[in-house]
Formats: C-alpha cells, sequence, structure tokens
C-alpha cells in the first residue's frame, strides 16, 4: 500500500518557516525612535508609581499588624 501523503521534512519547514517570518516582517509599521522612547518612558513611570503604591501599601498593612499584635499582645 502507498500513500500520498507527503513525508515530513523539518529543514524544509524550518527554511519556509524563515521565509514566511521575513516576509511578514516588512509588513510590520515599526515605531520611531521618539515613540519608541516615549513608551518607554512611560513603562519606566508607571512601574515606579505601582512599585511605590503597593511599597506605601505594604508598609501601612505592616504597622497596622504591628499595632494589633501590640494591642492584643498587652
Amino acid at each position: 500500500m502507498e500513500t500520498t501523503a507527503k513525508k515530513f521534512n523539518p529543514i524544509t519547514w524550518f527554511i519556509q518557516y524563515i521565509k514566511e517570518a521575513r516576509a511578514e516582517m516588512t509588513k510590520v509599521t515599526w515605531p520611531s525612535k521618539q515613540e519608541t522612547t516615549r513608551y518607554a518612558l512611560v513603562v519606566v513611570v508607571l512601574s515606579l508609581v505601582i512599585a511605590g503604591f503597593f511599597g506605601g501599601l505594604d508598609w501601612l498593612l505592616t504597622k497596622g499588624l504591628e499595632q494589633l499584635v501590640e494591642i492584643t499582645s498587652a
């Protein structure tokens, strides 16, 4: 019995994958250097704000728990 299905060739598949990926990369609209810098700055600032928020929240909860332990142990 002969099968008409093609045998899978990983090398041919990989080469075709690379060709298709390169073709898709030419269709991408890349951001300018100014846009990239602006977006990176937004990410850094928001990360610092969120870290500050959670750091402050952690500090408040720690102080509250310390007060609770002090009150209950007296």
